[in-house]
């Protein structure tokens, strides 16, 4: 039994070393002439390779003079919910998306390709190892091995059950080294370039986490930095041809460059990543600071890209390799992001962008303030407004990227109307022209429909669409058809003695342009013109999509109201043709990832039979809550191609809007 025992400790320890075998790869992959290698070099040269890659964990224990900016030692914390992520990824069970929870167990023996749901971004996703860095926070807290054996263990699995092959660039089809195809599927979802970068950058993370660990051993830090390398190669190699993806995978290579100088080849990654985003930032930014996917949530991702990766090359001394207007257009982008927010943080759920929790946000312009610390108007968000300077302006307009904000005060209790009407956008853009969300006193009268999910097999697309629709947004359609063109351009943004007015136009169909004529009209209600031109015939539908709660419609008024509890409701009547119909629609909103809310929508229908104008005119009227005596009228007196006069009176005070250019 005695020898039974002593054998079985054999055959697992000899297992151990199998799996703990250093990969001699690495020192090809190093500069061995670094600063600091100089025993590394020596070792190897004496063909002492377990010695070399014992000197080398030294060196990276005891190695000064390179700065990781996203993790401060001393003041290391974990949440009970990244707690959750790494005790439950103890036992295989892996966070992988919020939109799926509970978390799914992936075996004992770990399925990488395990998809329980053929949601595209569930695959993706579970390759990003959303739980490494919280299992490596657990240990650095604690000094647990259990969590940094664990996770050693996994890293090597992962390795060894996702190899890398050759990618066919054009068919995206995958072989194998001898040149037979292979698992394409997998390959597709775990070496997508964007997943590869971003297991670029949370290794940095992960490194400086489990560096001191015992499970952190020479031949475990051989493999680290050869599977390291190969993803750095792999992601250049491959880069995505625009939009924020290519912006991560630039940044991303860019920081291996920097965290990593040892690589013979991090000179040329850390060139490659600040090239791109030399180059992108002039692509992808707008004059205005808007970036072009014309997505909010997108848009502050993109800060954060070219921020992090500023202060990357700052703290390690290659700050000057970014040009002052690479600076300047960052911080034009806080701005532009600043006139979108509301004053709990949040902003428009637009194309595919997610509500973040209220005040959740103000992280952001901490980080944003320390990056331009005599900025006063940062200062003031950073501290909600402790310190620092309230900007002066209310209203503003971003004409380039079409974003409008119609604002009364920067305080909790403001009127905030925020409008979408710009160019064509990019993938995450909806077709959404025209469509805005309404903030009164503390609630979110009008939220945007959001995106529900992204892609996948039939049924995820068919949901992914639905949200998308033209018809889903508070914006004009024909025949409720999604709009064919995406194109505004802005006629009019001018301030009025009893108004700040907008106008914008899109040629949204066919033979049928949208123009759109907002008022703000004493700092506290909208008129809102629409003007269906064109030759084009149908049926012209003017949606509006309110937040969920309970409305009261009358439909012979074209009128609806809301008895929402707490003190933020709106009065909403609608004018137009005699014939004019108001409908009740289907009506729900997402502002997380498969998360809904149902909601009321209503559509104001009128048939255009001939080329004459369909013209409707809405009062929307916030209020704490609706006064049902309320009288409401208005009429349009005068209407040409470049001039409009609009008459209303509320409660028997009348008032005339108008303009002309």
């Amino acid at each position: 039994m005695k020898f039974i025992i002593i054998l079985l400790a054999c055959v697992l320890s000899f297992g151990t070393m199998q799996a703990q075998l250093l990969n001699k790869e690495v020192f090809s992959l190093l500069n061995l002439d670094y600063p600091g290698l100089e025993k590394v070099k020596k070792a190897y040269y004496e063909d002492k390779f377990e010695e070399a890659s014992q000197e080398l964990l030294k060196y990276y224990r005891q190695r000064t003079g390179v700065v990781n900016p996203f993790l401060d030692l001393e003041n290391i914390t974990i949440s009970p919910t990244q707690q959750k992520w790494a005790d439950d990824a103890l036992q295989h069970t892996f966070f992988v998306h919020n939109g799926y929870q509970p978390s799914y167990n992936y075996g004992k023996d770990i399925n990488w390709q395990y998809w329980p749901v053929r949601d595209n971004e569930l695959r993706w996703q579970l390759h990003r190892h959303k739980w490494f860095t919280p299992m490596g926070k657990a240990y650095w807290l604690t000094k647990d091995e259990k969590y940094a054996k664990e996770w050693t263990y996994q890293f090597l699995d992962w390795i060894k059950k996702n190899p890398l092959q050759q990618i066919d660039p054009v068919l995206y089809e995958v072989y194998d080294v001898d040149g037979v195809k292979g698992l394409a599927e997998n390959v597709r979802f775990a070496w997508r370039p964007l997943e590869a970068s971003g297991r670029l950058q949370d290794q940095i993370n992960q490194f400086t986490l489990f560096l001191h660990s015992q499970a952190f051993t020479p031949e475990f830090l051989t493999d680290f930095l050869v599977n390291y390398s190969r993803h750095a190669h792999h992601t250049m190699a491959n880069y995505s041809q625009q939009g924020n993806h290519l912006l991560f995978e630039a940044q991303y290579v860019l920081c291996a460059g920097i965290f990593f100088p040892e690589f013979i080849e991090a000179p040329n990654w850390r060139k490659s990543g600040i090239g791109i985003l030399n180059r992108e930032i002039k692509k992808q930014i707008y004059d205005d600071g808007g970036q072009y996917e014309l997505d909010l949530g997108y848009h502050g991702g993109c800060i954060s890209i070219f921020s992090n990766a500023l202060n990357m090359a700052r703290q390690n001394g290659y700050g000057n390799e970014f040009p002052e207007s690479f600076v300047n257009t960052i911080k034009k982008m806080m701005l532009f992001a600043m006139h979108t927010y509301f004053p709990d943080y949040t902003f428009p759920c637009f194309s595919d962008a997610r509500r973040a929790t209220p005040f959740s946000l103000v992280r952001n312009f901490r980080h944003w303030s320390m990056l331009f610390p005599e900025d006063e108007q940062l200062r003031y968000f950073a501290t909600q407004g402790k310190e620092g300077k309230e900007p002066s302006q209310l209203c503003h307009a971003s004409k380039t990227s079409g974003f409008f904000t119609f604002r009364n005060s920067w305080k909790q209790d403001a009127t905030v109307m925020i409008l979408k009407a710009g160019p064509k956008g990019e993938w995450h853009c909806q077709p959404d022209n025209g469509t805005f969300e309404l903030w009164f006193n503390g609630k979110n009268l009008f939220p945007d429909s959001g995106s529900f999910i992204y892609g996948g097999d039939e049924e995820v697309w068919k949901q992914r669409n639905w949200f998308r629709q033209t018809a889903v947004h508070n914006t004009l359609t024909l025949d409720n058809k999604n709009i064919e063109t995406t194109q505004s351009v802005t006629k009019l943004w001018k301030t009025l003695p009893n108004a700040q007015v907008l106008v914008t136009e899109n040629p949204s169909y066919k033979e049928l342009t949208h123009r759109r004529s907002v008022f703000f009209v004493d700092n506290s209600y909208f008129v809102i013109v629409d003007e269906a031109i064109g030759n084009a015939t149908g049926n012209v539908n003017l949606h509006y999509q309110l937040c969920d709660g309970k409305a009261d419609l009358d439909k012979a008024k074209g009128q609806l109201s809301t008895r929402y509890p707490g003190s933020s409701n709106v009065l909403l009547r609608c004018f137009g043709p005699d014939k004019m119909q108001m409908v009740e629609e289907e009506g729900w909103y997402s502002i997380a990832y498969r998360q809904r809310t149902q909601r009321p929508a209503i559509a104001f229908n009128v048939e255009k039979t001939t080329g004459e104008t369909v013209r409707y005119v809405t009062v929307i009227y916030p209020q704490k809550q609706v006064k049902k005596s309320m009288k409401i009228s208005a009429s349009i007196k005068n209407a040409t191609d470049n001039k409009l006069e609009v008459e209303v009176s509320v409660n028997g005070r009348k008032q005339t809007l108008g303009y002309e250019f």
